[in-house]
């Protein structure tokens, strides 16, 4: 049945086989929070590698010539699965609808036609490589390996909704990401997605299966291990105690300058709140992303109504705009920063953040593009400025954290700093823009793998969730549901030293992509002297 099912999409053609693409690309999403579905990419890889099996031209036109239909097959695929993963990013747009509504076709479909091509190219890479049976289960593999690296970087990166992702919904599943990383979870993952393809064939199924099988075990032994060895999920080692305020402002009303007074009053309540009774008052308060209604040096009185909302020693960790003079007669520099804000209502602490989002926090070739009207997103004259570079923000005596604003979250790769040693991850954000979408979902996850990555503990603070306080396994200790309003009072877990001694990075990522090339490119030679 499954050799009937394989051979129905090999032979499929034109829009046939752009809608199949399409659609199997889409179902993939399932497999991303909040749904965590990831069997359904035991179905979407397998007919991925039929549709590229039938992708072939057999015109002589050179290398480029032959592998560009699986390009387009790849391409299909990619944009289905974007299309359907990110088609909630368009609700950020409809804030303020009558600005910026005109581009929601430009989110919801032009941004996934453009990351599309990062798919494109994996299954052009892996066509290049393709061979029967078990060697083309690499191949694919490998071209998915490298897009998914390159989409981490290539235009400033947009790593979101990785593949890898899949294959880890839960703390169990999680573990071989601190061994690994995303990148070589990447190609791990469509490897063992796309095996089941081989029960179509009869070379090297038995094989290539129980490979995939051997993985699946490696991957699920390794987190019960690494758990079971694991100290209990609360661990008050640190003895410090962290307030998390959530307080779901509307995105509508976040610069609205009627309702400033009423979201600061609001976030000093929920501060101002006393602990549950026998619980012992946070010593540390956390604001989300840009929640201080104010420009705090153009306000003194806010500072001074936050250093009376706090008990002595108590320490404000608040998203606010940062307005700093800029050179050369240009105006005001503006900031998305993390301050930190003492028991006096003084600043002890800024740090600013260092990826800004494109289009949305800045515009790129800004001269060009203000020229034909367009504005970013964000209600700044200007947009944000960058940080030059990331460093922990200190919180008090021999306390850091590494301070994470909004997306920054979903790099590994750049997540360095300088500074005093962070022993927690402290992540603020804002998710209002995305409604009740799975954006809010899927942003929760990749920071959640980011604790699990550095082996610390994850603060987040998110304006209407989801926040939460996860160990350093990618356990949450303690959490608020999309939507809340309320705190979470919380002790800091421990942190623990990563895996390999430094977060897993390049030497993992290369050592999977150099083997999964080598066994294509061997499987290549040999299918290649069987038909000799």
């Amino acid at each position: 049945m499954i050799g009937q099912l394989s051979s129905r999409i090999i032979l499929l053609s034109g829009w046939r086989r752009a809608l199949v693409a399409f659609l199997a690309g889409a179902l993939a999403t399932l497999a991303l929070p909040p749904y965590d579905f990831f069997a359904v990419c035991l179905v979407s890889f397998p007919v991925l590698v039929w549709l590229i099996d039938g992708a072939v031209d057999t015109a002589d036109g050179g290398w480029l010539r032959r592998a560009l239909p699986a390009a387009v097959v790849g391409w299909w695929f990619g944009f289905g699965y974007f299309v359907a993963g990110l088609w909630w990013i368009g609700n950020a747009l409809l804030v303020d609808a009558q600005n910026f509504a005109w581009a929601l076709p430009l989110a919801v479909l032009g941004l996934p036609a453009f990351l599309a091509f990062f798919y494109a190219l994996a299954t052009l890479i892996a066509r290049l490589l393709w061979s029967d049976g078990l060697g083309r289960i690499f191949a694919i593999a490998f071209g998915f390996g490298i897009a998914e690296w390159l989409r981490s970087f290539v235009l400033t990166g947009f790593p979101w909704n990785a593949i890898g992702y899949a294959a880890m919904p839960v703390p169990l599943l999680m573990q071989s990401d601190a061994a690994l990383g995303l990148y070589a979870m990447n190609a791990l993952a469509v490897f063992v997605f796309a095996a089941p393809a081989l029960l179509a064939d009869k070379r090297h199924r038995r094989t290539g299966l129980a490979l995939a099988l051997l993985l699946v075990a490696a991957h699920l032994g390794f987190g019960f291990y690494r758990l079971h060895h694991a100290p209990a999920v609360v661990d008050e080692a640190t003895g410090v105690r962290i307030r998390i305020v959530q307080p779901s402002i509307a995105q509508s009303m976040k610069w609205d300058d009627a309702a400033r007074r009423a979201i600061f009053d609001k976030h000093i309540a929920l501060s101002e709140a006393p602990p549950q009774p026998g619980e012992p008052k946070p010593s540390i308060i956390v604001w989300p992303e840009t929640s201080v209604p104010y420009i705090l040096t153009r306000t003194p009185e806010a500072l001074s109504r936050i250093g009376e909302a706090l008990s002595d020693g108590q320490v404000l960790l608040a998203g606010a705009v940062r307005e700093e003079e800029g050179g050369g007669g240009t105006g005001p520099l503006y900031y998305n920063s993390i301050v930190a804000i003492d028991d006096r209502g003084e600043i002890i602490d800024a740090v600013d953040k260092v990826h800004l989002v494109p289009f949305g926090e800045y515009l790129p070739l800004e001269k060009w593009l203000r020229g034909l009207g367009l504005q970013e997103v964000v209600e700044m004259p200007g947009g944000f400025t960058a940080a030059a570079s990331r460093r922990s923000l200190s919180v008090s005596d021999g306390l850091a954290f590494l301070p994470l604003i909004c997306y920054e979250a979903i790099f590994p790769s750049e997540l360095g700093y300088s500074g005093p040693k962070a022993a927690a991850i402290l992540n603020v954000t804002n998710d209002a823009w995305y409604g009740n979408t799975p954006g809010p979902y899927q942003h929760f996850r990749q920071a959640q793998l980011r604790a699990v990555e550095q082996g610390l503990p994850l603060i987040r603070a998110a304006n209407n969730g989801l926040s939460a306080v996860v160990d350093p396994y990618g356990r949450i200790t303690d959490g608020l549901a999309l939507n809340a309003v309320g705190v979470i009072d919380a002790s800091l877990p421990s942190g623990v030293d990563p895996f390999w001694g430094t977060p897993p990075g390049v030497v993992q990522t290369w050592t999977i992509l150099v083997l999964m090339v080598a066994a294509s490119c061997g499987f290549q030679v040999l299918s290649s002297r069987r038909f000799d």
